[in-house]
């Protein structure tokens, strides 16, 4: 496989990963290419992951298919995945980090929804002549929040795969299945994904099923005051 980063700040996926020994024939096909986008958090105080219940997405949703572009400007839609990692520090020397936590995770696992992706990373109006000498511009630039794989507990502290495909584990002897990960829709479909660990890491438990393990960030539909000045005396 072949690796191509993302030429710049503020793109995504941060990789595409990719087969040039064959044509890409199938964008769907995670064999022949997939899309690679990288979560970094750090561990809090209390020894928990930072931003358990919810981690920043920006201006770009998570999904498991995102829309790549050739060499030509023509859109392709490919299958993406997103690899959230916990960093914390190491003993000296100074400025060395571990990685205490690391999963690996089908962005369908996080959100399905190849429209609601679509819709926000396509172009918006920006409202413009803003303020008293119309030089002001509001971007109208959404800032997304969504589930932290690595704030569930049985996902902390070790490496995870979470895939669609229940039969990797037979693909290959490096491989154990830990959990049978699932997750509800509002409409009442639940999505079934499988947890992988390295074999050798693995332990020799019976496969147990994690119902809805992610962590609801909290939400409200207000907004709130930003900036506000609150003076130490009353006026």
């Amino acid at each position: 496989m072949n690796c191509v980063k993302a030429p710049g700040p503020l793109i995504t996926p941060d990789m595409v990963l990719h087969k040039s020994d064959t044509q890409i024939s199938r964008p769907d096909d995670l064999t022949q290419i997939v899309g690679i986008e990288v979560k970094k958090v750090e561990r809090a105080g209390s020894g928990r992951v930072a931003r358990a219940s919810g981690i920043d997405f920006n201006t770009t949703p998570p999904c498991g298919q995102i829309r790549v572009f050739d060499i030509n400007a023509i859109p392709c839609d490919i299958r993406g995945f997103y690899l959230f990692v916990c960093v914390e520090p190491a003993s000296p020397p100074k400025g060395l980090v571990i990685v205490s936590a690391l999963a690996l995770v089908d962005g369908n696992a996080l959100n399905e929804d190849f429209e609601l992706y679509l819709n926000i990373t396509g172009e918006r109006t920006k409202r413009i002549g803003l303020g008293s000498y119309s030089d002001g511009v509001n971007r109208v630039r959404p800032m997304l929040i969504f589930g932290n794989p690595l704030g569930t507990p049985e996902l902390d502290q070790a490496a995870t795969l979470i895939h669609a495909d229940d039969t990797l584990a037979e693909q290959s002897d490096d491989l154990q299945k830990i959990f049978i990960l699932k997750r509800s829709i509002p409409e009442g479909e639940v999505r079934e994904f499988h947890c992988y660990r390295y074999a050798q890491d693995a332990q020799s438990d019976p496969i147990r099923v994690l119902e809805d393990p992610f962590l609801t960030p909290v939400r409200n539909i207000r907004t709130r005051p930003r900036g506000r000045f609150t003076l130490p005396f009353e006026l």
